[in-house]
């Protein structure tokens, strides 16, 4: 592990080395090597999109959920109902991430024969960064579709209380030569750890994050921490995410808001819902046809007139394709402090980590 040029505070690990780190930890919860691999690569895959708010920084989290949250390491997700291509999945109290592979194969090989497929999972967990999933459908020619309720730090537009969660949303579009198009959002203006880490350091927070407990902007990362989490877009962000909650968790019969839980006591075990997409474009129009547009909007976007000072312009997706590509070859840049999580979780279960303990970290 080599140190990150430019930043003492952090370090670049092979992608491999740091799935086999971690896979190892999670085999040690008890996790078959099955879904100890997928629950790893979820977050070594998310890191290396850049997405480092739901990489291995929660190694511990996880750790903390499968040995002692009442998660089950070795749950299994099955198909509890199914009415032609409309499927509820029983996601059988497993980390987030089994139940949702299980289900958005389901929906793609549903959607091979009949055009579209949703499923709808229930008794489940946090299930990582939503793209992943969206991005399954895209190797079958797929829209691929996935959102997920979480933890309620938002309230209605107008009000005080924390019952709206940010509620994630991704989709996912092939294309032919330029990356795929990927969106993966959620529609709170930060997240509830970015303001934790601030708090931490003793630093205001950006202008536009968060509420204080009436209702009032701040910049005092306490005052958010007891506050709210604005929505992006004022009602119209809070509405999409209410809805989007309501998508994720009523079909399945999960849980919804303060259901969940709470940010002080965390989720209650087995209580998250997921939905999932599967699009088959051949069912629509030629897919060569579908791809070519999805390249020329692409293109559209990187050649339009930018802001001055503005170097480039992105469709979405296009950046955590080129992260993933870079660090690749460079090794994933994580912090410190992820990278002592994953040390610490390691001598917790007893796990032999040379290839992470370097000598300023063991």
């Amino acid at each position: 592990m080599a140190q990150y040029p430019g930043s003492e505070a952090e370090q670049r690990v092979m992608p491999a080395a740091l799935l086999a780190a971690v896979e190892a930890i999670f085999c040690a919860c008890d996790m078959v090597e099955d879904d100890a691999h997928l629950l790893a690569a979820s977050l070594v895959e998310a890191d290396q999109r850049g997405i480092h708010s739901h990489g291995t920084l929660r190694v511990p989290e996880y750790v903390g959920k499968l040995t002692t949250g009442g998660v089950d390491p070795r749950g299994r997700p099955a198909v509890s109902h199914e009415a032609g291509n409309a499927i509820v999945v029983d996601g059988g109290n497993a980390m987030g991430q089994i139940g949702s592979e299980f289900a958005m194969r389901v929906a793609i090989g549903k959607a091979a024969t009949s055009g579209v497929a949703l499923a709808a999972v229930g008794h489940s967990n946090h299930c990582g960064a939503m793209d992943r999933w969206a991005m399954m459908a895209l190797a079958h020619d797929m829209i691929g579709i996935a959102a997920t309720n979480a933890l309620p730090t938002m309230a209605p537009w107008g009000g005080v209380e924390k019952i709206v969660g940010i509620n994630p949303l991704a989709i996912a579009f092939p294309a032919a030569e330029e990356a795929p198009v990927v969106l993966d959002v959620a529609f709170g203006a930060t997240a509830h750890g970015k303001i934790r880490v601030y708090h931490q350091k003793g630093h205001p927070i950006p202008e536009g994050w968060a509420f204080d407990r009436d209702g009032r902007p701040t910049t005092d990362p306490e005052a958010a921490l007891e506050g709210l989490i604005q929505p992006i877009g004022g009602h119209k962000g809070v509405g999409i995410a209410i809805v989007i909650g309501m998508l994720s968790t009523l079909l399945a019969g999960a849980s919804y808001g303060t259901e969940l839980g709470n940010m002080m006591e965390g989720p209650r075990p087995g209580k998250d819902g997921h939905v999932f997409i599967a699009i088959n474009i051949a069912s629509f129009l030629p897919v060569a046809t579908f791809k070519a547009r999805v390249d020329a909007i692409s293109r559209q976007i990187q050649a339009s007139r930018r802001r001055e000072g503005i170097g480039r312009l992105y469709p979405p997706g296009l950046m955590e394709a080129e992260f993933e590509r870079r660090y690749a070859v460079e090794g994933i840049p994580l912090n410190r402090e992820t990278i002592a999580g994953i040390l610490a979780s390691a001598t917790q279960l007893g796990v032999a980590l040379p290839d992470l303990a370097t000598p300023d970290l063991a």
